[in-house]
């Protein structure tokens, strides 16, 4: 039982992990000559900003200051300025809550570690996308998109299993998605869901290069020639099973060896798909189940853009935006982490909803989101998208 002395606020942030944070403080330089505001208060200010949604850096600063004695059962000891959280965005390195992340991330994955998606599947299974925001390009100069428009892409592999990001690059919209696969460190064995604009023959070779699979749609524009018909199953809506091999000198050249190409009706979209991949062991209704499973990234993707502030900015340079994007996800594991370690039965939007006006309340985090009891009508009748059910 937590303490009921501290506020709702101080007993979310006892699941941010201390000894990993000061380290990756220390790694960085992040508190070089610093006398006051530490990168910990940076942190819970801009954390804050996260559950409290608010959409300024003033904004922030504003709410905080009328807060008074209260700051310093927060964690916070000194009062934050527009100055000096503008100017710690700014200069101290992004990476330090970049690792503080991946630390967060890994302690929500082991709490899905029995768990399975499909029976006929043991291996880890992880789908790689990205997205787009937009940004203005006459403040934000260094992330050019087009002419006359600037943007950053977020390009994010997920773990199926968990709905968890495990690798996030965040760069400017220029870059093309299939660059990812050059720098993505593929792990044996596991299997990786991918739409068409990943679909390069020469870095897709390298899956089998690798030891790992991949599951692609298909372009129309594919060029080949059926090398072997497998049984399809008209009742699980495979059209055809087909091992194919690649035409062309430079896709042979490429992709030297053969592919399995399926053909699937989706009864639900009332469409026809077809994939690609290395994989030849799965059956076809395995693979097409797969590919659905992609959807998760995208519902990740809507999920922090409507709950978390990532698109409107604080601060102006690069290493302010990728500081605000990695607290953002910090706290979309925290929020993880706290509703499977406390058995809280209600998803993250509406957890976060009660966080927002019960952050100074002084009760048990826990027992206070179990008193808080939804009906089945509203949470029925809500739009708003559940990533965590």
């Amino acid at each position: 039982m937590m303490n009921k002395g501290k506020t709702i606020f101080s007993q979310i942030m006892k699941f941010l992990p201390a000894y990993e944070f000061q380290r990756s403080v220390l790694k960085y330089g992040g508190e070089y000559k610093v006398k006051e505001f530490s990168c910990l208060e940076q942190f819970y200010v801009m954390a804050f900003a996260q559950i409290a949604y608010r959409e300024s850096l003033r904004d922030t600063v504003t709410c905080l200051g009328v807060l008074g004695p209260r700051l310093y059962h927060m964690g916070i000891r000194n009062k934050p300025s527009l100055n000096n959280l503008s100017h710690a965005n700014m200069t101290r390195d992004w990476r330090i809550f970049a690792e503080v992340a991946q630390v967060l991330i890994c302690r929500a994955r082991k709490l899905h570690e029995d768990e399975q998606i499909s029976e006929e599947l043991e291996q880890a299974v992880y789908a790689l996308d990205s997205t787009t925001i937009d940004l203005c390009l006459s403040l934000f100069r260094w992330a050019r998109f087009r002419k006359r428009k600037g943007a950053i892409k977020l390009h994010t592999l997920m773990e199926v299993k968990s709905s968890m990001p495990t690798v996030i690059y965040i760069t400017d919209g220029k870059v093309h998605d299939m660059n990812m696969l050059d720098i993505l460190e593929l792990e044996p064995g596991a299997i990786y869901i991918m739409d068409r604009g990943y679909v390069d023959f020469r870095r897709l070779y390298q899956f089998c290069l690798d030891c790992a699979f991949f599951v692609i749609r298909a372009k129309r524009n594919l060029r080949y020639h059926v090398v072997k018909k497998r049984r399809a199953c008209r009742k699980d809506g495979i059209i055809s099973d087909q091992v194919i091999h690649l035409h062309g000198y430079y896709q042979k050249r490429h992709y030297p060896t053969v592919l399995r190409r399926i053909k699937y009706w989706d009864r639900e979209k009332k469409k026809r798909l077809v994939f690609l991949t290395n994989n030849f062991n799965l059956p076809a209704k395995t693979i097409a189940f797969l590919y659905r499973c992609r959807w998760r990234i995208e519902i990740f993707f809507k999920w922090i853009k409507q709950n978390l502030r990532i698109k409107t900015f604080f601060g102006t340079t690069e290493n302010a935006v990728k500081t605000q994007i990695w607290i953002a996800i910090c706290v979309y594991a925290m929020v993880f982490i706290m509703q499977k370690e406390l058995g809280i039965d209600k998803s993250a939007y509406e957890i976060l909803q009660i966080l927002n006006l019960t952050l100074f309340e002084k009760e048990s985090l826990k027992e206070m989101l179990l008193s808080v009891n939804a009906s089945k009508n509203e949470s029925g009748s809500c739009k708003q998208l559940l990533l965590f059910n």
